[in-house]
């Protein structure tokens, strides 16, 4: 059985950080990806990264601050979001996919966690 838990969101205030995990378990997988949807928006990409050999791809809004990194050992994958900013407050979904092209499309994952919350107070 295929299960993505995350952990890691929480409140802070601009200017700050926050690190979220998604841990895998029941298959390994080609990509791993960090999406968020914030209340009345749809769910958009933030990072992503390949299994195997560790390409990381991230959207415009958020190069720069945050990092997307793996733990093959332990089939976890984080985000790092440093230099937060109140527009990055949402519901942050770890998602994963066997394979595909496009890995910023929300269709084209599988696989999907729970979700965290994050809230960046201004």
């Amino acid at each position: 059985q295929v299960q993505l838990v995350e952990s890691g969101g929480g409140l802070v205030q601009a200017g700050g950080s926050l690190r979220l995990s998604c841990a895998a378990s029941g298959r390994t997988f080609n990509t791993m990806g960090w999406f968020r949807q914030a209340p009345g928006k749809e769910r958009e990409f933030v990072a992503a990264i390949t299994w195997s050999v560790g390409n990381s791809y991230y959207a415009d809004s958020v190069k720069g601050r945050f990092t997307i990194s793996r733990d093959n050992a332990k089939t976890t994958v984080y985000l790092q979001m440093n230099s937060l900013k109140p527009e990055d407050t949402a519901v942050y979904y770890c998602g994963a996919r066997l394979s595909g092209s496009a890995y910023y499309s929300v269709s084209s994952y599988g696989y999907w966690g729970q979700g965290t919350q994050v809230t960046v107070s201004s």
